[in-house]
């Protein structure tokens, strides 16, 4: 199937809700009732320095140990922090200033970019699905770079005139890495890893550059709603030096360290349903910090839009097992995912058999 031949229309989009970045400057004595989360104040936080994600050199990938390593994250963690990855700093470099100038730019410029009805791309909010729900105190940019035939070039910003450069070739190296942690996680789950990239080798790109405001009332807000990625593979950066991402384990949130030039890479829930749930997807959030802002970009990987999205029966049978999971066309997975607004791994519980 030609990618040229697809459209991205008619999967759903997100409802118009009022710019957050606006929002904050407006130094307001009480945060309106739709961003205050109560019981975020309960939620345990972990102190623990010792709890740390899995780290993974990809230069040493070649050798058993590491790839032994690789296998017990994806399994044990569902996350885990990618050094030696091969991307330049460079490169890296210049996606962070550039999507920092974004966020810099009037709103009005900002808005030139902004989500179209029926459509996930662009400037705003995402997985806003009724006028009632409880909204998260960040706004995004999110673009789809890849399958290339499919980029809509009036949502990519003219300012500043290096992004669209910048971002085409940070897609693209995020791309080869996927591919080879693809392979890698064929050869553990023991599946055939030519078989398994070619779902990812035309597949779907996606990338959701974040910025959170500051918030007087961080702790009664949150950035990004708790959640599992509903894609196959995710690689995130942090922009500026603000942390705020933390993973769930054992019922706790676990607050991410991140390595200075390292990628956060964690599994999504198209791995979990393809490896019948060896490998997890895990629930993440972005928290906010009261003084300052934060920014990050997130990369995710989806296979092609012919990809049947189900257990891969090589793995049920090897195991002898039953699929966990139903298999559904890859375009009512992506209706399912965008009409859903994130809950937890509630988009996993769906899929269940």
């Amino acid at each position: 199937m030609k990618t040229d031949e697809l459209s991205r229309n008619g999967f759903g989009g997100s409802l118009p809700v009022e710019n957050v970045q606006s929002l904050a400057t407006k130094n307001l004595k009480d945060i309106p009732s739709r961003y205050i989360r109560e019981e975020v104040e309960f939620d345990i936080v972990s102190i623990d320095e010792s709890f740390r994600i899995p780290v993974i050199d990809m230069s040493k990938l070649g050798h058993d140990d590491e790839q032994q390593k690789l296998h017990l994250a994806c399994k044990n963690w569902g996350f885990f922090q990618l050094i030696n990855h091969g991307v330049g700093d460079e490169v890296i470099e210049k996606m962070k200033m550039d999507i920092q100038e974004f966020f810099k730019l009037p709103l009005h410029e900002k808005l030139a970019c902004a989500q179209i009805p029926n459509d996930i791309e662009g400037y705003g909010q995402a997985f806003v699905v009724s006028e009632d729900q409880k909204l998260d105190w960040g706004d995004m940019l999110f673009l789809l770079p890849l399958p290339v035939p499919l980029r809509n070039m009036r949502l990519w910003p003219t300012t500043p005139p290096s992004f669209r450069t910048t971002l085409d070739k940070y897609s693209m190296e995020l791309q080869k890495v996927t591919i080879h942690l693809m392979k890698l996680v064929a050869k553990n789950l023991g599946t055939d890893p030519e078989m398994f990239t070619s779902f990812f080798e035309d597949g779907t790109q996606g990338v959701r550059m974040n910025y959170y405001p500051p918030c007087a009332q961080a702790s009664r807000v949150i950035g990004l709603a708790p959640h599992s990625d509903s894609t196959g593979l995710t690689l995130l950066i942090q922009v500026n030096e603000v942390g705020g991402l933390q993973i769930k384990k054992n019922g706790k949130w676990i607050p991410v360290k991140p390595i200075s030039g390292a990628f956060i890479v964690n599994i999504g829930d198209v791995i979990e349903i393809m490896s019948n749930g060896e490998y997890k997807s895990i629930e993440h959030r972005a928290v906010v910090n009261p003084e300052k802002e934060r920014m990050s970009i997130a990369a995710f990987h989806s296979p092609n839009i012919s990809t049947k999205i189900g257990p891969l029966q090589d793995l049920v049978k090897a195991k002898t097992s039953e699929a966990k999971y139903r298999t559904i066309p890859h375009e009512e997975f992506l209706r399912l995912t965008i009409s859903s607004k994130l809950d937890g791994k509630g988009l996993l519980d769906q899929m269940k058999l």
